[in-house]
């Protein structure tokens, strides 16, 4: 399987917008009925072997997963009880999609009311999932195309989250602003003013790093990995960035970190690039906000000194 396959994002744009919402409608059921976590890590999803899944939720009587097959392309809705609906995600459109999971948690027994059933940050957030019927292409091969490249970066992202030994997010895939993503976290507290929203106030209550990959949207529409520090440190985008093709790019007020993916396939070395630009991001963010990177330090996953003595040791012979 190729490494990072073409994925222009016009090709898909359509299709793009309507998985968007089929997921967020899915997200939301998943914020519904999962015991919350610190910065928001109960709510993404995880990726698998064949689209991407929930994890298992409950609404207090029934345990129950929703999973996405972006092979076969279909919904699954499974419960411990041995329940379990399914239906194909092609040829649905968003309130399509939205009345058969809502048929498919009865079925299974799940009973879950979202709070807000429509989109969350979309440009038709003001209309209820129910009544899309405007969104509704579903290319079977850009979907899988998406997945494909969805688990690579996951891959890549578990790697580097490994160098790092202090608090970390797991690699996930949020269904607000459709990336997949890792955080390191430093120690200080972030004071932010009475007027910033409660999601962003827990998503960013700890000064952090983040790293990810997003597959473009209407404002930025090609895919891209990136990085960025909150709260951003003053000069960070003053510092370089690996490999060259990498730059800083203004966003919303402040700096991204940004390696666009078809610079990144153009590399010699696709991964060693993506991994490289990650490290660099990293060391401008960290280094600016004054953390400690060596004490954080942790190659290859090893925090344990013998070991790490042993694996120098074996290197030098």
């Amino acid at each position: 399987m190729e490494l990072f396959p073409d994925l222009p994002y016009a090709d898909w744009q359509d299709t793009r917008a309507t998985l968007h919402r089929y997921a967020q409608i899915v997200g939301k059921i998943r914020l519904a009925a999962s015991p919350r976590r610190n910065h928001w890590w109960s709510v993404p999803f995880h990726v698998t072997g064949r689209g991407i899944t929930t994890r298992p939720m409950t609404d207090g009587a029934t345990i129950f997963t929703i999973d996405f097959d972006f092979l076969d392309h279909r919904l699954d809705v499974a419960a411990t009880t041995g329940g379990r609906y399914s239906f194909p995600l092609a040829g649905q459109s968003v309130a399509g999609f939205h009345e058969q999971l809502r048929r498919g948690l009865s079925a299974v027994g799940a009973d879950v009311t979202i709070a807000q059933p429509r989109p969350f940050d979309l440009p038709d957030s003001d209309r209820p999932f129910a009544e899309d019927t405007e969104h509704s292409r579903y290319d079977t091969v850009a979907v899988t195309r998406y997945w494909r490249v969805l688990s690579q970066v996951n891959l890549l992202l578990e790697e580097f989250a490994g160098g790092y030994s202090g608090k970390t997010s797991p690699v996930h895939h949020f269904w607000h602003t459709f990336d997949v993503a890792v955080t390191r976290f430093g120690d200080a507290l972030v004071d932010h003013p009475p007027s910033t929203d409660a999601v962003t106030r827990e998503a960013y209550s700890r000064e952090l790093v983040s790293f990810g990959f997003w597959f473009g949207d209407e404002t930025f529409p090609e895919p891209a990995f990136y990085s960025y520090t909150s709260p951003e440190p003053a000069g960070l985008a003053e510092e370089s960035l690996r490999p060259s093709a990498a730059g800083w790019v203004e966003r919303g007020g402040s700096h991204l970190a940004v390696l666009r993916y078809d610079d990144a396939r153009a590399e010699p070395d696709p991964r060693a690039a993506v991994l490289e630009f990650y490290d660099s991001a990293y060391r401008a963010g960290a280094g600016r906000a004054g953390w400690d990177i060596d004490r954080w330090a942790s190659a290859g996953g090893v925090t344990d000194p013998v070991i790490e003595a042993e694996r120098r040791s074996a290197r030098q012979v």
